[in-house]
Parts: C-alpha cells; sequence; structure tokens
C-alpha cells in the first residue's frame, strides 16, 4: 500500500503542478486582456475556480500523506512513545472512517442526474468534471492514511520528532 501512496504522491505532484502552471497562464492572460486590451475573458474566472478546486482537494490529499496541516500536538508532545503511536492510530481510523462517508456521499451526489446533466456557466463545460475533484481527492487521501495506517500499526512509521528549537528555554 505504501508503493500505490508514493505512486499516488508523483501523480499528486505533476497534476498539482501543471494545474499551477495553467492557472497561472489564464490569470496573467486574463489581467492583460482586462487591463491592456480592455477585453476581459468571460471565462477566465470560471476556468480559475475549477482548476483552483482540482488543485485543492488534490493538494490537501498530498498534505495528508506528508503531515503538514496545522495541528495542536502538546497533548501528543506529553505522551510516550507508545501511547503517540496508539493516538495516531486512533487518529488515522477516526479520519479513514470520515474520509469513506465523505466519499461515498461525494460520488452519489456525483452520479445524480440532476449533477450529471449539470453544465457550466461560460464554458458549458460538464459539471461532473470540477464536482469530480472531491471523490478523486478523497479517494486519494483514503489511501495514504491506510498506507500510514499500516505502517503505524506495523510499527515503521517515525513518530514526531523534537526538533532543536522547538523547547521554550
Amino acid at each position: 500500500m505504501t508503493k500505490l501512496s508514493n505512486v499516488i504522491t508523483s501523480v499528486e505532484e505533476v497534476i498539482m503542478g501543471v494545474l499551477m502552471a495553467i492557472l497561472t497562464i489564464i490569470m496573467v492572460t486574463a489581467v492583460f486582456f482586462r487591463y491592456v486590451l480592455s477585453d476581459p475573458l468571460p471565462w477566465a474566472t470560471e476556468v480559475s475556480i475549477y482548476l483552483f478546486i482540482w488543485f485543492s482537494f488534490i493538494g490537501g490529499s498530498w498534505g495528508l500523506k506528508y503531515g503538514t496541516q496545522a495541528a495542536v500536538t502538546f497533548l501528543l508532545d506529553a505522551l510516550s512513545e507508545n501511547k503517540q503511536r496508539m493516538l495516531k492510530i486512533v487518529q488515522d481510523v477516526i479520519m479513514l472512517a470520515f474520509l469513506i462517508i465523505i466519499l461515498v456521499y461525494s460520488v452519489k451526489w456525483l452520479m445524480l442526474p440532476s449533477t450529471m446533466l449539470q453544465k457550466s456557466t461560460s464554458l458549458g463545460m460538464p459539471m461532473w468534471i470540477p464536482y469530480s475533484a472531491v471523490p478523486t481527492g478523497i479517494l486519494f487521501a483514503i489511501i495514504h492514511i491506510v498506507a500510514r495506517l499500516i505502517r503505524l500499526l506495523k510499527n515503521e512509521e517515525k513518530l514526531q520528532e523534537k526538533e532543536i528549537g522547538d523547547e521554550l528555554v
């Protein structure tokens, strides 16, 4: 499962790079058209929003893999290494349950005829395309959490380390 998680991470990094490059190009072009040519691009805002949504869900999944989310760790820091591991297992099981619920409901929502037939305002693009960012990002996140949970259960996951300067003098 760790190998699958690593492959997905590589795919996520490529997707995020491409999305950010396209988003940057569109935004610079939109600003040029609006302020230099006085002819705004009506589709630029819509496409930018959809690209940012995709970037956010893929980036959120990537962030779960590396634990880059903000966290309050005073309780975790006060525990022994074994108890830290147990707390992380409980945390991951709860997060996994939550993500599975979100995945199930997001897929059900995505499959609704009203969602499948809906078109975007400016482009007329099927809305299932931007909406599918939710189940895609959640599925990737589930894979990362399962891989981490397996490592924790096998006691292979490296627990939080104190960095120099973390403690108050």
